[in-house]
């Protein structure tokens, strides 16, 4: 496995260009956001059916999907994980009061698709095509790279 650093370092061959940096700084959150708020949209039922229980055991699918992405992020670095997680749940937070507000599969949905179409015009503008065509995995890495811009 590649160290977190070696990501970040590949990450920003195609994130070079100030106006794609600033898109990314947008949208990749967005992006984020959108995608728990698509888990959180998720019935609970859906688990107590599949595994045949009376009573859910969970409010909805947004934490349990935080927690198996926020592994990956253990594994490349405890400080990056604890910095996600605290994204994360601002990220949970958001789509819950949200919710409140608006059907949040159909605001998610919209997030997200207005995000990418963000995400592909800062690519046009850099000239190299988005590091995820190259690996999967680099869909977890902008998220942490964004952090670290923030953070330091």
């Amino acid at each position: 496995m590649k160290t977190l650093d070696q990501w970040y370092t590949e990450y920003a061959l195609s994130h070079q260009h100030k106006t794609n940096i600033k898109i990314h700084f947008f949208c990749v959150p967005a992006i984020y956001f959108s995608i728990i708020g698509f888990f959180m949209s998720i019935p609970p039922s859906m688990l107590s059916q599949t595994l045949n229980l009376e009573n859910p055991l969970i409010e909805n699918w947004g934490a349990p999907a935080v927690s198996i992405i926020l592994l990956f992020y253990v594994l490349l670095s405890v400080r990056l994980a604890l910095k996600m997680l605290l994204f994360s749940a601002i990220c949970i937070l958001g789509n819950y009061y949200l919710s409140i507000i608006m059907p949040l599969f159909y605001t998610s949905l919209a997030i997200f698709f207005i995000a990418w179409i963000g995400q592909f015009y800062g690519h046009y503008i850099e000239g190299k095509k988005p590091s995820f065509f190259k690996d999967l995995q680099f869909l977890l890495i902008g998220p942490a790279w964004v952090i670290k811009k923030i953070f330091g």
